[in-house]
Protein backbone atom coordinates (compact mmCIF):
# COMPACT_ATOMS: atom_id res chain seq x y z
CA UNK A 1 0.00 0.00 0.00
CA UNK A 2 1.37 3.54 -0.92
CA UNK A 3 1.30 6.64 0.86
CA UNK A 4 -1.65 7.81 -1.35
CA UNK A 5 -3.39 4.77 -0.75
CA UNK A 6 -3.10 5.47 3.12
CA UNK A 7 -3.87 8.93 2.97
CA UNK A 8 -7.08 8.64 0.98
CA UNK A 9 -7.81 5.53 3.49
CA UNK A 10 -7.54 7.84 6.42
CA UNK A 11 -9.72 10.60 4.64
CA UNK A 12 -12.51 8.40 4.14
CA UNK A 13 -12.30 6.90 7.65
CA UNK A 14 -12.93 10.85 8.96
CA UNK A 15 -15.64 11.44 6.74
CA UNK A 16 -17.29 7.80 7.25
CA UNK A 17 -16.62 7.42 11.30
CA UNK A 18 -15.54 10.39 12.17
CA UNK A 19 -18.16 12.64 10.29
CA UNK A 20 -15.90 15.07 8.92
CA UNK A 21 -18.65 17.16 6.43
CA UNK A 22 -15.38 17.79 4.06
CA UNK A 23 -15.00 16.41 0.96
CA UNK A 24 -11.30 14.54 0.86
CA UNK A 25 -10.00 16.90 -1.14
CA UNK A 26 -10.74 19.62 1.15
CA UNK A 27 -8.92 17.91 4.23
CA UNK A 28 -5.49 19.25 4.83
CA UNK A 29 -3.51 16.06 6.14
CA UNK A 30 -1.25 18.63 8.07
CA UNK A 31 -4.16 20.21 9.70
CA UNK A 32 -4.34 19.58 13.73
CA UNK A 33 -7.10 17.06 13.62
CA UNK A 34 -8.67 17.96 17.43
CA UNK A 35 -8.16 22.13 16.69
CA UNK A 36 -9.80 22.13 12.86
CA UNK A 37 -11.79 19.02 12.60
CA UNK A 38 -13.09 19.01 16.33
CA UNK A 39 -11.74 15.32 17.08
CA UNK A 40 -12.31 14.53 20.84
CA UNK A 41 -11.43 11.81 22.91
CA UNK A 42 -13.68 9.08 21.61
CA UNK A 43 -13.06 10.60 18.11
CA UNK A 44 -9.38 9.72 18.32
CA UNK A 45 -10.36 6.28 20.25
CA UNK A 46 -12.81 5.45 17.00
CA UNK A 47 -9.88 6.78 14.83
CA UNK A 48 -7.55 4.26 16.67
CA UNK A 49 -10.40 1.66 15.94
CA UNK A 50 -10.87 2.04 12.57
CA UNK A 51 -7.01 2.29 11.63
CA UNK A 52 -6.62 -1.44 13.04
CA UNK A 53 -9.33 -2.49 11.30
CA UNK A 54 -8.95 -1.03 7.62
CA UNK A 55 -5.17 -1.47 7.57
CA UNK A 56 -4.80 -5.15 9.76
CA UNK A 57 -2.45 -3.29 11.96
CA UNK A 58 -2.49 -3.44 16.48
CA UNK A 59 -1.80 0.36 17.34
CA UNK A 60 -0.52 -0.55 20.84
CA UNK A 61 -1.11 1.62 24.21
CA UNK A 62 2.49 3.15 23.79
CA UNK A 63 2.08 4.34 20.28
CA UNK A 64 -1.79 5.70 21.15
CA UNK A 65 -0.42 9.29 22.09
CA UNK A 66 -1.09 12.99 21.30
CA UNK A 67 1.98 13.54 18.73
CA UNK A 68 1.29 10.41 17.06
CA UNK A 69 -2.98 11.65 16.05
CA UNK A 70 -1.80 15.20 15.59
CA UNK A 71 -2.56 15.46 12.22
CA UNK A 72 -3.68 13.01 9.11
CA UNK A 73 0.10 13.08 8.33
CA UNK A 74 1.03 11.55 11.60
CA UNK A 75 -1.31 8.93 11.59
CA UNK A 76 -0.02 7.95 8.37
CA UNK A 77 3.39 8.10 9.62
CA UNK A 78 1.77 5.51 12.67
CA UNK A 79 0.39 3.30 10.39
CA UNK A 80 3.03 2.93 8.28
CA UNK A 81 5.25 2.22 11.20
CA UNK A 82 2.70 -0.21 12.32
CA UNK A 83 2.74 -1.81 9.02
CA UNK A 84 6.16 -2.38 8.49
CA UNK A 85 6.20 -4.27 12.06
CA UNK A 86 3.80 -6.59 11.20
CA UNK A 87 5.89 -7.53 7.88
CA UNK A 88 8.65 -8.13 10.31
CA UNK A 89 7.13 -9.93 11.97
CA UNK A 90 6.17 -12.20 9.42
Amino acid sequence: MNDQQIMDKLKTILITYLYVELSKEEIDPAANLQAVYQIDSLGFTELRFQCEEQFSIKITDEDFMPENFRSLDAVKSLVERCLHQSVESI
